[in-house]
């Protein structure tokens, strides 16, 4: 987390040159023309390079008239070139209407009536097209633009939509994409390796008023660290509590090894020889980052140091084959753990039971084997940080509707999640990949309903793709 940086100065200053930067526009705004060119002559040296637009940008020319005559003499003008000043302008998303219009022929000998065949909508007897779904899903789960919010917006362009047509259009997309869902958490549960965690969310508890605690469960495969052939992918699930059965039958198909932060549900898991647990060496730190946050430890201090340089060799191994990265954590990273496994036994003697230090060294020493395993396989991460980037989606929307409306909401709210993110994972954008899904899913096979997984999915329609 960027909490966790020990150099927090640096953060503030960056506030400071915001701070600053947006002060001299506003001074360079309310100065005369001579002032303020002498300020922009000082300035322009210190400015980034100006990038040219992008290219793919419809253009719409303006076209301004030059006199007819020269002011100087009154003489004939003749054309000699143009001058051309480009500037980047936003329009908001337009509104529009598809009208499918249907030839409706007559047989003249027997009087039989043919029409051409209605088009497949993506959701049934809907009158919402793919784009808008996708739209209003992509707002709700990656914007976090809840719908009464974006009922507002739509109003603003002159479309009065009621939040509970909405909430139908979101709960029949979601319906409409779940093969494409159990084809990702197929695909998912047959990796080997995992990175697991989860998250509270509020949930509306029926007739109380109140709500409950229910909980989003991410599984994310990310095997680019260690070079592997498998494509990134994150997927959520829902349950309404934290009991260790949830988990156990998420991954009740899984064998290989688990990232994980030390939950004691995940305890039975481990039990036999199916799933191994791979410990999480950030977890570790951030109990010593607190003690030092709190105290100023010189203690603590050393221990997130040590910590520090195995993540120092991790950088000089990343994207490197599975064999490199083992023999160079057995040849560095190894006896760096070591050093810090003896530093800790003969520092914690000296430590209060009860203090929060112990506590950190206790976390440690109590995970020590769990930590040591990805010494041993260079397929394993050092941390756990890539669950809880996945999860990072789901507390920003959290702070957004502040509680899921039902249980089935959350589950909702699990799949779409899945395949935004997973979209996201593989350089898609999720609207564009959501949008060509829709348009294709209602006569899709589905038999080939791996095709429109985010690593396999071309789009249907060439602009897209271009898009």
């Amino acid at each position: 987390r960027s909490s966790e940086k020990l150099a927090r100065e640096a953060e503030q200053l960056e506030l400071a040159i915001e701070t600053l930067e947006a002060d001299q526009a506003e001074r360079l705004a309310a100065a005369s023309p001579v002032v303020a060119a002498a300020i922009e002559a000082i300035t322009e040296a210190q400015k980034p390079a100006r990038r040219p637009l992008p290219e793919h940008l419809p253009r719409e020319d303006v076209i301004h008239s030059a006199p007819c005559t020269c002011p100087a003499c009154g003489g004939a003008l003749r054309r000699i070139g143009e001058d051309v000043t480009e500037t980047l302008d936003y329009v908001p998303g337009r509104f529009k209407v598809i009208r499918h219009v249907r030839a409706k022929l007559s047989c003249r000998a027997c009087d039989t009536v043919v029409a051409a065949p209605a088009p497949d909508h993506a959701i049934a007897r809907g009158r919402a097209g793919a784009g808008l779904l996708a739209h209003i899903v992509v707002s709700k789960y990656d914007d976090h633009l809840p719908l009464y919010r974006q009922a507002e917006i739509f109003a603003r362009e002159g479309v009065n939509l009621e939040t509970s047509t909405l909430s139908g259009w979101v709960g029949a997309t979601a319906a409409a994409l779940q093969p494409v869902i159990d084809a990702l958490a197929a695909e998912v549960m047959a990796s080997d390796t995992l990175h697991v965690d989860d998250t509270p969310v509020p949930v509306l508890a029926p007739g109380t008023g109140k709500t409950k605690t229910g909980r989003l469960w991410t599984y994310v495969r990310d095997e680019r660290p260690f070079a592997g052939s498998r494509p990134p992918a994150a997927l959520f699930f829902y349950s309404p509590d934290r009991k260790g059965e949830h988990p156990r039958a998420h991954l009740k198909e899984f064998r290989g090894v688990i990232h994980a932060d030390g939950y004691a549900g995940f305890n039975e898991l481990f039990a036999g020889n199916r799933i191994a647990e791979a410990g999480c060496w950030a977890h570790v730190r951030r109990k010593f980052f607190d003690v030092h946050a709190a105290t100023a430890s010189p203690i603590a201090k050393e221990a997130l140091d040590r910590i520090g340089q195995l993540y120092r060799v991790e950088e000089t191994i990343t994207g490197v084959s599975p064999d490199h990265r083992r023999r160079e954590r057995q040849q560095r990273s190894k006896p760096i753990a070591a050093a810090l496994a003896a530093w800790a036994e003969d520092t914690v003697r000296k430590l209060s039971r009860k203090s929060e230090l112990a506590a950190a060294f206790r976390y440690m020493r109590g995970r020590w084997t769990a930590l040591g395993r990805c010494f041993e396989d260079g397929r394993l991460a050092l941390d756990n940080n890539p669950a809880e980037r996945a999860l990072r989606c789901v507390a920003i929307g959290r702070k957004n509707y502040l509680f899921a409306g039902s249980d089935a909401g959350g589950r909702r709210a699990a799949s779409m999640y899945s395949l935004i993110e997973s979209a996201k994972l593989n350089g898609l954008n999720p609207q564009l990949y959501i949008t060509d899904m829709l348009a294709r899913i209602a006569d899709h096979p589905a038999r080939h309903v791996a095709d429109l997984l985010p690593w396999n999915w071309q789009p249907a329609v060439a602009d897209r793709a271009a898009a």
